[in-house]
């Protein structure tokens, strides 16, 4: 199992594409610290553990940097390390810039750009401390690459996902700390269950693959980046879009 004995962090871990991703971990033999705002992340934590993996669930607000702090903490007190940074929670409220109220705009920055700042700001002060290197996914999006309307706090913050993480990679690479990111395009998450079939339909349309992704198959890339056979990789923003952003 290529995460034998790792500890990993996965934020937005009880829902959707964090879901996904700790339950691939998990199955890798990777000790998981999932981390969210919802309860139900303790249900999912306690059927993962259920089932023989080795999972904690600490309850965050990623927007908060004390709770950020004891997500760190508290994975490395349970499991005595961190190998792996999965900064992966996010939201969104629809809005163009003209109508767009400064709340909403905080409250989505705070919680998709701060928190991945936050996670990756504390990942790597326990990376240097345990001078073994470590890794970082950070989750953007395809609108870290393109735009669409409706989606100005998002895309400002996807896009400073970006250039985030290839900040954090231009930094620290030389310290064996290797930083990317994720851009999906639309997924088959619980979000989809809440919007029309016409506007299902009209977003399978924007994708030349006929479909929407599947959420095991972002977890499977993000797999891919934590692990040695994407040692030489580092900075990048990987689309997982079925040819999105391609057109």
């Amino acid at each position: 199992m290529r995460f034998q004995d790792k500890v990993v962090i996965v934020t937005g871990g009880a829902s959707g594409l964090g879901e996904a991703t700790a339950l691939e971990f998990a199955k890798e033999g990777a000790k998981v610290a999932i981390a969210d705002v919802a309860d139900k992340g303790q249900a999912y934590s306690d059927e993962l553990n259920s089932k023989g993996y080795d999972t904690i669930f600490v309850k965050t607000d990623v927007s908060k940097e004390d709770e950020i702090k004891n997500l760190v903490s508290t994975t490395v007190e349970k499991f005595g390390k961190l190998d792996v940074m999965f900064a992966n929670a996010g939201i969104n409220i629809e809005a163009d810039v003209h109508d767009l109220d400064l709340a909403s705009w905080q409250k989505v920055i705070d919680i998709n750009l701060t928190s991945v700042f936050l996670s990756d700001k504390y990942a790597i002060e326990q990376f240097q401390k345990q001078g073994t290197g470590g890794v970082i996914i950070n989750t953007g999006s395809i609108h870290s690459l393109v735009a669409r309307d409706g989606l100005a706090p998002y895309s400002a913050s996807k896009g400073g996902i970006k250039m985030l993480t290839q900040q954090v990679a231009a930094r620290y690479s030389k310290e064996g700390i290797r930083a990317n990111a994720i851009a999906p395009g639309y997924i088959e998450t619980p979000l989809m269950n809440t919007l029309s079939q016409n506007v299902i339909d009209s977003l399978v349309g924007l994708h030349p693959m006929g479909r929407l992704g599947k959420p095991v198959e972002v977890a499977k890339t993000v797999l891919f980046l934590a692990s040695d056979d994407s040692s030489f990789i580092s900075g990048v923003t990987l689309p997982i879009d079925g040819g999105y952003t391609a057109v």
